[in-house]
């Protein structure tokens, strides 16, 4: 995407995290800053376009166990990114037709696509989007309510996004104002980077220091904790290639896991 292309709200010259994915992720809805600062990241830390690739398949992984064992018809999607291939919809919809999602996201490129390319992919289902930052669930809740039914259960999905929230009890917060409102059978999903190595560690300096928004690495115990009064689905609190695996797990500095609201 050309800078000229861009609005002011989209503010092409300070980078933004859903356009950084795209980027590690081979996609061209993304600007100078968010390539330079991508590229910083990747030089230190090249396994950044893996986590990528591996934070889809998980999702993938996720939302197929979801719409089909567990049985779930709602997807409340809280920051959501740009839309890439099989984005939740898809594979929700593909399972059950009747499968309503929300999408929330802040980054004005994100709500152009939403519009344009997040629309439902069978006639029984819906596709929703609400404009709103994830430090606002009481705007998040309250759109959502209507385009989901929260006297029926929801999975609330987290995928990578909360490294930019920098205290983890604020994380809680969050997290628990929306499970709080879903009903008991609604299932949690969340995952974030670790810093369980010293490149990780570096990509995340670099992030910083190229002017985008610092990425907080955590432990993979203080992600467990997120989860507290919750029941953890098995495998449990692993990294994210290793949730139920298709093939090979791929080791990466990301875990997280999907918990069942009791």
């Amino acid at each position: 995407m050309s800078d000229q292309a861009a609005t002011p709200d989209l503010q092409p010259d300070v980078p933004h995290a859903a356009r950084m994915w795209n980027y590690w992720m081979g996609g061209k809805d993304n600007f100078a800053a968010d390539r330079a600062a991508g590229d910083a990241v990747a030089q230190v830390y090249p396994e950044i376009a893996v986590m990528a690739r591996l934070s889809r398949q998980f999702l993938i992984r996720v939302v197929r166990y979801l719409a089909g064992e567990a049985g779930i018809r709602q997807f409340l999607d809280i920051g959501t990114g740009l839309p890439t291939m099989q984005n939740t919809h898809e594979v929700a919809q593909g399972i059950n037709a009747e499968a309503r999602i929300v999408y929330v996201d802040n980054d004005p490129l994100v709500l152009a696509h939403a519009r344009a390319l997040l629309v439902s992919v069978t006639d029984e289902g819906t596709t929703t989007y609400v404009h709103a930052d994830y430090h606002e669930p009481e705007k998040i809740l309250r759109e959502a309510d209507g385009p989901l039914d929260f006297t029926e259960p929801v999975a609330v999905m987290f995928m990578g996004v909360m490294g930019y929230e920098p205290k983890l009890d604020k994380i809680r917060e969050i997290v628990n104002t929306v499970m709080d409102r879903v009903p008991s059978g609604s299932y949690l999903v969340f995952w974030d980077g670790t810093d369980t190595t010293e490149a990780v560690r570096e990509g995340a300096r670099k992030l910083a220091e190229s002017g985008g928004v610092p990425y907080i690495l955590r432990s993979p115990a203080q992600i467990e904790s997120v989860f507290d009064g919750f029941e953890i689905i098995e495998p449990g609190v692993v990294q994210i290639s290793a949730w139920r695996p298709d093939g090979e797990v791929e080791t990466i500095e990301a875990y997280g896991a999907v918990a069942r609201k009791p």
